[in-house]
């Protein structure tokens, strides 16, 4: 590894090393943990493809028949019948899921995916059901604020206070997969709004 040459720069190391204890609290609670890797990556886009192919591999592994969509508007058809967003939240300092970016596209339902480090959540929402949801202003609430953000929203989950309304769409990822195989056949020949 390089060495620092300049005496200036080698201040401002020193510093940044102290300050980094500062600012390393995730060591403790993320460590060993095998999900720890997802934390550092750069983007939330990066993130959010990192969280549908864990969800499309791991209804895979399911027996569901997992296909990429051809369009933004969803991320992947289950069973050839059901399109379905996908969202992933780690969890936050805060102790709570917060699934960003959720619109009204053309999409059956929304898996949503919670990684703590060493557990994982899953709520599956019908689109009725965000709809309702955010329109009512309880449990989904607009992401940005003004007029321009009316068209993303963002929920808030803490896991271990889980909003009644949400409580019949998972928890578990046990409880999520039959709410996946249900909606599935539900949605077989049903048009979308």
């Amino acid at each position: 590894m390089p060495e620092i040459g300049d005496p200036e720069v080698q201040i401002l190391s020193t510093i940044v090393q102290q300050l980094q204890s500062d600012y390393r609290n995730d060591s403790d609670e993320w460590a060993g943990s095998p999900f720890a890797w997802m934390r550092g990556r750069p983007s939330s886009r990066q993130k959010g493809t990192i969280g549908e192919k864990l969800v499309s591999e791991y209804l895979l592994r399911k027996d569901f028949d997992v296909q990429a969509t051809r369009d933004t508007e969803a991320d992947r058809i289950i069973n050839q019948t059901a399109r379905v967003e996908i969202k992933l939240s780690l969890l936050w300092e805060k102790g709570e899921y917060v699934f960003q970016q959720i619109r009204d596209q053309y999409y059956h339902f929304a898996i949503c995916l919670g990684i703590s480090p060493f557990n994982a959540h899953c709520w599956v929402l019908p689109k009725e059901v965000i709809l309702e949801q955010w329109n009512s202003g309880e449990g989904i609430k607009p992401q940005h604020g003004g007029q321009e953000g009316t068209d993303t929203a963002w929920l808030h989950v803490d896991p271990n206070d889980v909003p009644s309304w949400l409580t019949q769409w998972g928890g578990r990822l046990s409880d999520a997969l039959p709410i996946v195989a249900r909606l599935t056949k539900l949605t077989r020949g049903k048009p979308l709004r």
